[in-house]
């Protein structure tokens, strides 16, 4: 089995726990925010990311930055899980089970996450147009976006819902018109 495999089978009744918390205290939103938040964090800091991962750190130290971390507006039971996780020794597959639990979260709220890669930051209006298309597209009752830039692109778009690919950069763009080129010569 590969590692992705087992860790999704790990994250997977970990998320559905939480989920199942959040449901019975009508917490749903608030952890959603909670594991967005985790999830950026994880992906932006790979001091972060590896103080967690690292087996030799010390239970109670990991616990002690995962409470400063949280802070105190986060809820007492999300706070608990992370603990919990710490314990069982499955703070490893936090990015895993967040991610997993996101998905859960989406799912419940008919939501669709489109993965956009832009040229440049985009204002609040090309953020609608996008949600507005992505609706369109999907028929989701609302839509996530998750924004990375990358400059390359020259301009334009390249979102990603699912498996389905709309690549509207000018980089795209210029690469068809010379894979056409190279078919007519």
């Amino acid at each position: 089995m590969s590692g992705s495999i087992v860790s999704s089978q790990i994250a997977e009744p970990y998320a559905q726990a939480l989920m199942s918390v959040a449901q019975q205290n009508d917490l749903t939103d608030k952890f959603g925010a909670d594991c967005r938040d985790l999830e950026k964090l994880i992906e932006d800091s790979a001091e972060f990311r590896d103080f967690v991962a690292n087996p030799v750190v010390d239970s109670e130290a990991k616990k002690a930055v995962l409470k400063q971390v949280m802070g105190t507006e986060s809820n007492p039971f999300f706070v608990n899980f992370l603990m919990l996780l710490v314990d069982k020794r499955r703070i490893v597959f936090l990015k895993e089970i967040v991610a997993q639990f996101n998905a859960l979260l989406r799912k419940l709220k008919q939501t669709v996450l489109a993965e956009v890669t832009s040229a440049q930051d985009l204002n609040d209006g090309q953020k609608q147009a996008l949600v507005d298309q992505v609706k369109g597209i999907t028929d989701a009752q609302d839509v996530e976006l998750k924004i990375d830039i990358d400059p390359s692109l020259i301009g334009g778009v390249i979102i990603k819902v699912g498996s389905k690919i709309i690549d509207a950069s000018v980089k795209g763009q210029l690469r068809r018109i010379g894979m056409s080129l190279n078919s007519i010569s």
